[in-house]
C-alpha cells in the first residue's frame, strides 16, 4: 500500500491577489462629502505601491452608524461579493471601521476565513490570514464595543437614579399635556379631545367610531398630518397619566450592541407613582374605561385567526391587507381600511371561494405556456448574469469619476471661503458639480443591480420548477399557493393581480359568475 500526502493547494501566483478595499465615514465626521475621494486615491495609490495585489473594487459606507452591520449596504455587498468568490482579500483602516460590535464582527471574519477570503486592519496590524484572529481581534474589537457600552450605560444609571429619587417624570409629554421646566401641565386644547374620547367611549361607542368621527370632524393630532387611528384612542383610554399617575420605565434600552429598545414586561422593576401630575379626567372614569375594555374583550370574538388569503390580499390604493368577514352564510374578503371607514379606498369585496377559482386558472394557464413565459425570462436572466462580469471596469471608471469630482467640488468650496468666488458663482458651480456627481451614483447604482441577478435567477427556476412538478386535482392547493405566491391585488371585483416568485406578475379574471356587484 502507497500512501501519498496531497499538500493544501496555495495561490502560487501573487500577482493575481484580487484586493477590496472597506472604508466607512463616521456619522460625526466633519468632512464626510470629500471622505469618499479620499480614500478612492488613497486605495488607488495603495495598488500602485504594492503590486502584488488587483484592486477589484472600494466599498464605502457613508455616514452610517457602527454598531449595526445590517445598515450597512456597502458592506453587505462587500460580503456578497466574497461569497461569490469575486475577492482574496480585504483591507480596512480599522476593526472599529469594520465592526463595532465583537459578536457580529467574529461571525463574519469565521465566516470570510472559511471561504478563503484573509482580512488586513491597517491601524492595529492584524492580518487574518497569518495569525489566530480570533484572539487578537477580540481586543480591539471589544474596546470599541466597550466605549458605546459604556456611553449607553451612564446615560441608563443617570435615568434610573432620577427615577429612583423622584426628579424623573417624562422626555415627551402625551397629548394633552406640555412640559414646562420639566413638570407636566394641562393642555386645555388637546385635554378637551381627551376627555371627548373617554366620554364617547363610556356611551358604548367603539374605538374605531371614535377615531373615524375625530378625522371627520378635522380634529387634529400632535402632529396635524397625522390621522386617529383605533390604536391611537386606545392608548388614550389606557394611558394612566391621564388619571394623574405615571408608570416609570414602561421600556428599556438593551445593555449590549446592536441597542434595542424594548417593553419592559418584567426583565426591570417598574414604577408606579400615584398622583405624578395634574389628571385631565376623574380616577371613576378611567376605572371604568378599564372595566368596560375588560367586558367587551370578553364577548369579543377572535380576530387571529389565519386563512389561506390572510395578510396576502392587498388593497391597490391604501396597501392594505384584506379582512375576511361573513355575510349569509359566505366568506368575502374586503379592504381592512375602507371597511373601518378610514380610508377613501374604492369599494372592492370578493368572494373567497372566487379568489380560489382564478388561482386554479392562473396556474393552470402558467403551466400550460411555462416554455412560453418561464424559460425564456429565465435565459435572458442568465444573459445579463453573464454580462455582469464585465461591469467591474465601469464601475470603477464611474467610481474616479465621483471622486474627481468631490476633489473638484471642495476645491469651489474653499475658493468661496477665500473670497476668490462670489456667492452667485460658487452656487452655479456646486450645483453644478453636485448635479453630475448624482447622476454618476444613479448610474453606479444601476450597474450594481444588474450584478445582483443570483438570488432572482433562484427563485425563477424554483417558480419552474413547481409548476412544472404540478398536478392540477381540481381543487384549490393551499401548499402550492404558500408556495409560490408572494401576494395578490385586488384590482377591482373583476380581477386579480398575482405577485409569484422571482417578481413574475400575472393579471386574472375572477370568473364572471359569481363576481360581487361594483358599487
Amino acid at each position: 500500500m502507497q500512501i501519498t500526502e496531497i499538500a493544501a493547494e496555495r495561490k502560487q501566483n501573487t500577482n493575481d491577489i484580487r484586493l477590496a478595499a472597506y472604508c466607512r465615514v463616521s456619522s460625526d465626521s466633519t468632512d464626510q462629502l470629500h471622505s469618499f475621494a479620499t480614500q478612492i486615491r488613497y486605495y488607488k495609490d495603495y495598488e500602485k505601491k504594492h503590486p502584488q495585489y488587483k484592486l477589484i473594487d472600494i466599498y464605502a459606507d457613508e455616514g452610517l452608524t457602527g454598531t449595526d452591520i445590517k445598515k450597512r449596504d456597502e458592506q453587505n455587498r462587500l460580503i456578497r461579493d466574497c461569497k461569490k468568490g469575486k475577492i482574496d482579500r480585504i483591507i480596512v483602516k480599522s476593526v472599529s471601521r469594520f465592526a463595532r460590535n465583537t459578536r457580529e464582527l467574529l461571525v463574519t471574519l469565521r465566516m470570510l476565513k472559511e471561504i478563503g477570503v484573509s482580512v488586513y486592519f491597517e491601524e492595529q496590524g492584524i492580518d487574518t490570514d497569518k495569525i489566530n484572529m480570533e484572539m487578537i481581534v477580540a481586543f480591539p474589537g471589544m474596546a470599541a464595543q466597550q466605549e458605546s457600552e459604556t456611553i449607553s450605560g451612564n446615560m441608563r444609571w443617570s435615568y434610573q437614579k432620577r427615577i429612583g429619587s423622584g426628579e424623573f417624570n417624562c422626555t415627551y409629554p402625551a397629548y394633552g399635556f406640555s412640559l414646562v421646566k420639566g413638570k407636566l401641565e394641562i393642555n386645555e386644547s388637546e385635554a378637551y379631545v381627551v376627555r371627548r374620547i373617554f366620554n364617547l367611549y363610556l356611551q358604548g361607542i367603539g374605538m374605531q367610531r371614535i377615531a373615524n368621527l375625530l378625522n371627520e370632524e378635522n380634529i387634529p393630532r400632535r402632529k396635524e398630518t397625522q390621522k386617529w387611528h383605533c390604536s391611537t384612542v386606545k392608548y388614550v383610554l389606557n394611558n394612566e397619566r391621564y388619571m394623574g399617575d405615571a408608570i416609570l420605565q414602561k421600556s428599556y434600552t438593551t445593555e449590549t450592541l446592536p441597542f434595542r429598545k424594548r417593553r419592559n414586561n418584567g426583565e426591570f422593576p417598574k414604577v408606579y407613582v400615584e398622583n405624578s401630575n395634574p389628571p385631565i379626567v376623574s380616577r371613576e372614569v378611567y376605572q371604568t374605561a378599564q372595566k368596560l375594555q375588560e367586558e367587551r374583550a370578553v364577548h369579543r370574538c377572535s380576530r387571529h385567526s389565519t386563512y389561506p388569503l390572510s395578510k396576502m390580499l392587498r388593497c391597490p390604493d391604501c396597501g392594505r391587507a384584506f379582512r375576511r368577514q361573513f355575510v349569509a352564510g359566505k366568506a368575502y374578503w374586503l379592504c381592512a381600511g375602507k371597511a373601518a371607514g378610514s380610508t377613501d379606498c374604492k369599494n372592492r369585496r370578493v368572494k373567497e371561494d372566487k379568489v380560489y377559482e382564478s388561482f386554479n386558472q392562473m396556474v393552470w394557464k402558467l403551466k400550460a405556456y411555462r416554455d412560453q413565459l418561464l424559460t425564456p425570462l429565465i435565459r435572458q436572466m442568465e444573459s445579463m448574469q453573464s454580462q455582469s462580469s464585465h461591469l467591474q471596469e465601469p464601475i470603477r471608471a464611474i467610481d474616479k469619476e465621483i471622486a474627481d469630482l468631490s476633489a473638484q467640488n471642495l476645491v469651489v468650496a474653499r475658493f468661496h471661503t477665500k473670497g476668490i468666488l462670489n456667492a452667485a458663482d460658487f452656487s452655479a458651480q456646486a450645483d453644478a458639480l453636485s448635479s453630475k456627481i448624482r447622476e454618476l451614483r444613479a448610474k453606479r447604482h444601476k450597474l450594481l443591480a444588474m450584478d445582483e441577478t443570483n438570488e432572482l435567477i433562484n427563485t425563477l427556476c424554483d417558480l419552474n420548477k413547481k409548476i412544472r412538478e404540478y398536478e392540477p386535482t381540481g381543487g384549490f392547493d393551499e401548499e402550492l399557493f404558500e408556495q409560490i405566491v408572494v401576494s395578490v391585488v385586488v384590482n377591482d371585483n373583476a380581477s386579480l393581480t398575482f405577485k409569484l416568485l422571482g417578481g413574475v406578475e400575472l393579471t386574472e379574471e375572477i370568473p364572471l359568475k359569481g363576481r360581487c356587484k361594483s358599487t
